[in-house]
């Protein structure tokens, strides 16, 4: 589903073309949740809890976990901005991804680089179409609701069953309707109410009512971004009111650490280890170790 109109998933700039690659450096629960973030349009919800409704092999927990990972791992940010538009101005918080993993220091300077640039109205096409390749290439867990929604088309209808090849053909038609504001149910009943009795080619049918029934581009209107601050990945906290770290404040970093993927943890402090050193050797009845 798409989010409120100006919020929602938006693309990082100067991202490396799609391989199957990508995710490669990522455990295998964070890979999949990735694959499947990169494959939403602009403008999709993509909050733990409507990820969740449609990754079927997690749970809310283990995808708050997830973005967590990726959140650490440099594909993720959130950005509040100010914005003008000839309707006055609006602050929106939007969720940046990277399909290449950024430094702290890169998400920073693109924060920055936001404030006074002109933009087209959010939530327009991705900035690369998805990526085409086999079922067998591609896992369940990054088809896109576009493609999905085709493929269910026969448990509404058993005559309107459309083939993998017919999916894959189809898939960018249908992902035109959602991007223009249309709902997967709205999609559905366009293709499958007032049928014929008898249906020969239901390709050659969702097709030409795809294409016939095509809802209007919603029209945009440029923007001017006035003011941009770093938010928490998953709270209000903005880098005014605490310092973030790798896009999290210390209360989010700190809750169900022990989730994130050892990988993505920042090791433990010099100081910290002396004084863990320390209490081990009290507690052993022994002096701490001079320093002298």
């Amino acid at each position: 589903p798409m989010a409120s109109p100006g919020y929602g998933k938006r693309p990082a700039p100067g991202q490396s073309p799609r391989s199957r690659s990508d995710f490669a450096h990522l455990p295998k629960r964070e890979a999949a949740v990735a694959a499947f973030i990169d494959r939403l349009p602009e403008g999709a919800a993509m909050d733990h809890k409507t990820l969740a409704k449609h990754i079927a092999d997690y749970g809310q927990a283990a995808i708050r976990s997830a973005l967590k990972a990726l959140t650490n791992a440099g594909h993720l940010r959130r950005i509040k901005e100010q914005v003008a538009r000839d309707d006055g101005v609006r602050w929106v918080t939007r969720t940046y991804w990277s399909r290449t993993a950024r430094s702290a220091a890169w998400w920073q300077e693109f924060c920055r680089s936001v404030r006074g640039v002109m933009l087209d109205a959010p939530d327009d096409a991705p900035d690369d179409p998805p990526a085409t390749t086999t079922p067998e290439a591609e896992p369940a867990p990054e088809r896109t609701t576009a493609y999905r929604t085709l493929a269910a088309l026969g448990r509404t209808d058993p005559r309107m069953t459309l083939s993998a090849a017919d999916c894959e053909r189809l898939e960018p038609f249908a992902a035109s309707w959602l991007e223009y504001g249309a709902s997967v149910k709205h999609l559905i009943r366009a293709l499958t109410d007032g049928l014929p009795d008898v249906i020969h080619n239901p390709a050659g049918i969702a097709k030409r009512r795809l294409e016939d029934k095509m809802p209007p581009k919603p029209s945009r209107e440029p923007e001017t971004v006035l003011r941009s601050v770093m938010v928490c990945m998953f709270c209000d906290t903005t880098e005014e009111d605490e310092p973030l770290i790798n896009g999290m404040c210390q209360a989010c970093r700190s809750e169900d650490e022990g989730d994130i993927p050892a990988t993505f943890r920042p090791g433990p402090r010099p100081a910290d280890v002396v004084a863990h050193a320390d209490a081990a050797r009290i507690a052993a009845g022994l002096p701490p170790r001079s320093r002298g």
